[in-house]
């Protein structure tokens, strides 16, 4: 697995596991392949730190003491139906596998979630999400696998916010992302005024060669 931890050396992993030795045996085989493995022991702190961090694959369990995982699941496709999930759970329940069909998940282990179930998982999870570019318009991408901005092969610098917020607007090219939604996926705990709203669009909007962010009065904004 030599090659997938150079695939993952610079990515991050959200892991939510109720059962602390379980949890920590994953996060330990974790950390020897990511950059950086945010843990929870249940599913609000997991989407708390979901939202924190935006990582690169999530990793749930299914059953947990403060409800099922498959909640969590729906709470973050809210927020992305890119975002690679992987369920592991210790019962292959028919309606478990439906809903998370539904739910578009990526992979689904079942317990024990031995070091190659996981490894296989995650490549599989992840093997899409590392070797494509997200194509915003014809010669304007972001490398999902270095999370960098390109026009015409040029690097264009952003911050990391103003990446993230192309990413959850592409995401959501049919749909307006609304005030509420911007405040809480790309300013989290912070609070969005308007005012700081504004001038981050704008200079954003500076930075692009082309312009792909449209303005919804009073609702939000969407991708041309």
């Amino acid at each position: 697995m030599r090659q997938l931890a150079k695939k993952t050396k610079n990515l991050s992993v959200l892991l939510v596991e109720d059962d602390d030795v379980i949890r920590k045996r994953i996060a330990n085989t974790l950390s020897f392949y990511f950059k950086n493995v945010y843990e929870a022991n249940c599913g609000y702190d997991g989407y708390d730190l979901y939202i924190e961090h935006k990582p690169n694959l999530c990793i749930f369990d299914i059953e947990m003491k403060d409800g099922n995982g498959i909640e969590l699941v729906k709470k973050v496709r809210k927020v992305s139906f890119e975002i690679p999930i992987i369920m592991i759970s210790a019962y292959s329940k028919e309606e478990y596998l439906l809903e998370l069909i539904n739910d578009n998940i990526n992979h689904y282990i079942l317990k024990p979630a031995t070091n190659d179930k996981l490894l296989i998982a995650i490549s599989t999870a992840l093997f899409r999400e590392t070797n494509e570019k997200l194509s915003l318009r014809k010669d304007l991408y972001i490398d999902l696998e270095s999370n960098k901005l390109y026009f015409q092969e040029e690097i264009i610098t952003l911050r990391k916010r103003e990446k993230e917020f192309l990413k959850f607007l592409f995401e959501h090219k049919n749909k307006i992302v609304t005030y509420e939604m911007i405040q809480e996926y790309i300013w989290g705990e912070k609070f969005m005024t308007d005012n700081a709203l504004k001038v981050f669009i704008k200079e954003l909007r500076k930075k692009l060669p082309v312009d792909i962010i449209a303005n919804i009065i009073n609702e939000g904004y969407k991708f041309k």
